[in-house]
């Protein structure tokens, strides 16, 4: 009698901890990434007068990739205005009045939700929801990105998304007494690096 008890709680334990480690949290274990030297940001526009691009090297990003088992649950991105840059030092204080860099210090995009799709050479193709704050003002927004695991180890995300600075509260700034006035699309462009 004692051995079948014996063998039965044996056999529970086992199963217990069989369905523990099935679970697909276990299967598929997420591994952190960060960006990496080399990544970038660009903040493209237009205006009466000329385009004008700022690009920003200093982005901090975290995200969890699971590439192969088609999951990304979590990536978090800050981008520090100050670190947008032009051709232009009085064009970048300009901008940094106009969005209220001083109360609102960065960028920041949150992901709730992504769907990868793996394509050939080890390119994947991702459909990224979430939360996109600029200027204290956060929208939710999607973004479609291609992603390639190197051969280093290392994955390369690359894509771009259309804004209007309306959207976020901002008023299109005006420069040289309102002779030159910043239209109100954007296009934000990135390459970004991480690796583990």
């Amino acid at each position: 009698m004692k051995t079948t008890k014996y063998r039965c709680a044996v056999l529970s334990t086992f199963l217990a901890v069989s369905l523990f480690l099935a679970t697909p949290g276990r299967l598929k274990a997420q591994t952190s990434y960060k960006l990496v030297p080399g990544s970038t940001i660009k903040v493209l526009g237009s205006s009466n007068v000329h385009d004008w691009v700022m690009t920003s090297a200093g982005a901090e990003s975290l995200g969890q990739f699971d590439l192969s088992g088609r999951s990304l649950n979590t990536l978090n991105l800050r981008v520090p205005f100050t670190t947008l840059k032009s051709e232009h030092a009085s064009m970048d204080d300009r901008t940094y009045t106009a969005v209220n860099a001083k109360k609102y210090p960065d960028i920041i995009f949150k992901l709730s939700s992504a769907e990868v799709t793996p394509g050939d050479n080890n390119m994947y193709f991702i459909k990224a929801k979430g939360d996109l704050t600029i200027s204290g003002v956060t929208k939710p927004v999607s973004v479609d990105v291609t992603a390639v695991a190197n051969p280093d180890n290392t994955i390369t995300c690359r894509g771009s998304k259309k804004i209007q600075l309306t959207d976020f509260g901002i008023k299109p700034p005006t420069f040289m007494l309102g002779a030159m006035k910043v239209y109100n699309d954007l296009n934000i462009q990135f390459n970004l690096i991480y690796k583990k």
